[in-house]
């Protein structure tokens, strides 16, 4: 930004126009021209009292204007700084301050540069608003596009289930089967996640104990174990419990997907475990598979994690993970 005037240049100019100035003019006036009153004596200036007094104006007026100056730069910069604190207190962006054009000072000139960032900011806001909304109306349309031909698809493995077909080609549609189903559970997981982005997701936070809903997931949940052939070792107290405030929905939507991800990604350890630990507030869920470091874990299990963590945040909680060849823990407690 060019600069066109200088804040300091102009406190100079006014300190040596009103402080040295004056002072060579009564300099000059007491060499060269002497007073008289009704025409008696000339008046001598003593030298002393009159470098005295000059000495004294040049101080006064240095303190006076100094004083002025200081005060009001004072001002503008903490205008400036409350408008900055204010939108940092309260989580949003500040208003443009207001800027005299036909002053343009250094003081102007940061705050037009101010102005500037401000107005930056909330485009790229805008922009980003709009690209956020866009991608939820696009992934959408695709989740809902998608689930037609996955139903005929599905379709045509049940005509072809009914037809005189050999086992290796019994083994394909059930994979095939496996696979639109897998591919459905995952449009439902994106589905969730955007609808979550968006606020559009219901979240009712409520005092939640968490011991009882953490037995009921897991009776639910306990055929399913069972089916697969997967060891439940299970710490829950019927005594004790703690509460925390959440969305109950929520807090077993978690669950399911942890669940789910020992089921789909960890179905070799055939071990599960979970605990409920009342001292420390934590839910503790274990198994003994490959890791997340296994290809087949990152591949499947990102969007799900990734809307158990937006839930887990949402509701002011956290999910630490420790996970290695020997298997995955993850601990739920408070953020």
């Amino acid at each position: 930004m060019k600069q066109t005037k200088s804040l300091f240049r102009r406190f100079l100019k006014g300190h040596l126009l009103f402080i040295f100035f004056p002072p060579i003019v009564l300099i000059f006036f007491s060499a060269f021209i002497e007073f008289s009153i009704h025409g008696e004596d000339p008046i001598t200036f003593n030298p002393f009292y009159f470098i005295l007094l000059l000495f004294g104006f040049i101080i006064v007026a240095f303190v006076v204007m100094s004083w002025l100056f200081f005060l009001r730069l004072r001002k503008r910069l903490t205008h400036l700084q409350e408008v900055m604190s204010f939108s940092a207190n309260h989580n949003s962006f500040p208003q443009p301050i207001s800027v005299q054009s036909d002053r343009m000072d250094e003081i102007d000139q940061l705050g037009s540069s101010f102005n500037w960032m401000i107005q930056q900011l909330e485009d790229s806001r805008k922009r980003e608003y709009e690209e956020e909304l866009l991608r939820h109306q696009l992934i959408a349309n695709l989740s809902h596009d998608l689930r037609t031909p996955l139903t005929i698809l599905r379709g045509h493995i049940t005509r072809l289930n009914k037809e005189s077909i050999s086992l290796e080609g019994q083994d394909s549609l059930t994979e095939i089967n496996h696979t639109i189903t897998r591919v459905g559970d995952l449009m439902d997981d994106l589905l969730s996640y955007t609808l979550l982005t968006s606020g559009k997701h219901p979240f009712g936070p409520t005092s939640t104990d968490i011991g009882r809903l953490v037995r009921a997931s897991v009776a639910a949940w306990y055929p399913v174990f069972e089916e697969k052939e997967i060891q439940l070792d299970v710490d829950l107290p019927t005594e004790e419990t703690f509460y925390w405030e959440a969305d109950p929905k929520w807090i077993t939507r978690v669950l399911d997907n942890l669940f789910q991800n020992i089921l789909r990604h960890a179905p070799e350890g055939k071990y599960a475990n979970i605990v409920v630990d009342v001292e420390k507030e934590l839910i503790i869920v274990a198994d003994r598979g490959p890791g997340m470091d296994n290809s087949s874990y990152e591949r499947g299990a990102g969007i799900g994690l990734s809307t158990s963590n937006y839930m887990l945040k949402k509701m002011k909680l956290k999910a630490d993970f420790t996970s290695n060849e020997y298997g995955t823990r993850v601990a739920i407690g408070r953020a």
